[in-house]
């Protein structure tokens, strides 16, 4: 790349990856890169801003563009970046060259922008935590939980994981209905099946595990429920899923906006069966499934540049992205 090149980075820090591309004023992605969790909820501001940092160096290496010629750094994260993280991803940014002005910008309106340029819509989230937007004119309106895993995110990664460990839990120890999310559970961590009804050994083991583990690592095991065909628990925890994640979105809509809705997340992601049990609760109409906010941070970069984002805008990023990834 040449040094006259101009640049900005977009960071889409998630909780499982933290994505970043660098972009250009038109639309086009130069560079792409991912590192680990960037969400300080569940790793820690340091832990954070280190996968910023990580990814951000390897997306300007693959670009070819210095640090020197990006002009500004947006980042989508979850609370819009809290003071505890902002500091310390400054500090890791320095470290590599970089003191371009930050910006952080929601995770949830990245999502939202990641299916459609239109400014106006909705956003269900469902990766680690969950929420859900109203955007209107391009700007995020009304937001409903996004809580944290203690206090919120009712059909989230934890939610749904936390529901099929204990389903299996009981299924272990006679509480519950048998289950295939049972042995999926004791192979994801290494223990073996019961020798008989009255073998705990097994329970105790998945107890000492699990309590060993941040609570929020519970979300690990929400992917067991794609993993079963015809499981009644299974379905039952999808739809419930469903119906929490469509009453979230029923908080924050208004009979006046009645454009998209964008499903986004780690969850919502995953093959079709929650997203499509959603789309169904909701009685939404246009609906677009996207994998993370990449594109989405992209388009509020190239907002906060100055560039307007039609739809030749943003099919140029999804191209080029397409290419990178």
């Amino acid at each position: 790349m040449t040094e006259q090149l101009i640049g900005w980075v977009a960071v889409d820090a998630g909780g499982t990856s933290t994505r970043t591309v660098v972009v250009d004023p038109t639309g086009r992605c130069l560079g792409y890169a991912v590192a680990g969790s960037g969400n300080p909820i569940a790793v820690g501001p340091e832990a954070a801003a280190a996968s910023v940092a990580q990814s951000v160096r390897h997306a300007l290496g693959e670009a070819e563009v210095p640090s020197a010629r990006i002009r500004q750094v947006v980042l989508a994260m979850a609370g819009a970046g809290s003071t505890s993280v902002a500091p310390e991803i400054r500090h890791r940014l320095a470290g590599i060259g970089l003191d371009a002005p930050l910006v952080f910008e929601s995770d949830l309106l990245a999502t939202y922008f990641s299916g459609t340029h239109l400014p106006d819509g909705y956003a269900v989230v469902a990766g680690t935590g969950a929420g859900a937007i109203r955007v209107e004119d391009g700007r995020q309106v009304a937001v409903a939980d996004g809580l944290g895993w203690l206090l919120g995110d009712e059909g989230s990664g934890f939610w749904i994981g936390q529901r099929v460990v204990r389903a299996a839990l009981a299924d272990l120890d006679g509480r519950g209905p048998s289950t295939a999310l049972t042995p999926l559970m004791l192979a994801r961590l290494g223990v073996p099946a019961p020798s008989d009804d009255g073998d705990r050994k097994p329970i105790l083991a998945v107890v000492r595990a699990l309590y060993a583990s941040p609570p929020v690592r519970l979300a690990d095991y929400a992917g067991l429920v794609f993993e079963v065909a015809g499981d009644r628990t299974a379905d039952d925890i999808l739809d419930e899923a469903a119906a929490t994640l469509a009453r979230t979105l029923t908080a924050v809509r208004s009979p006046t906006v009645s454009g998209p809705m964008v499903l986004g997340g780690g969850i919502l992601g995953r093959g079709r069966q929650l997203a499509d049990r959603l789309a169904t609760a909701a009685d939404a109409g246009e609906v677009h499934t996207v994998a993370d906010g990449a594109v989405g941070v992209c388009v509020l970069t190239l907002r906060h540049a100055g560039t307007y984002v039609d739809t030749a805008v943003f099919q140029r990023l999804t191209t080029s992205l397409a290419t990178l990834r």
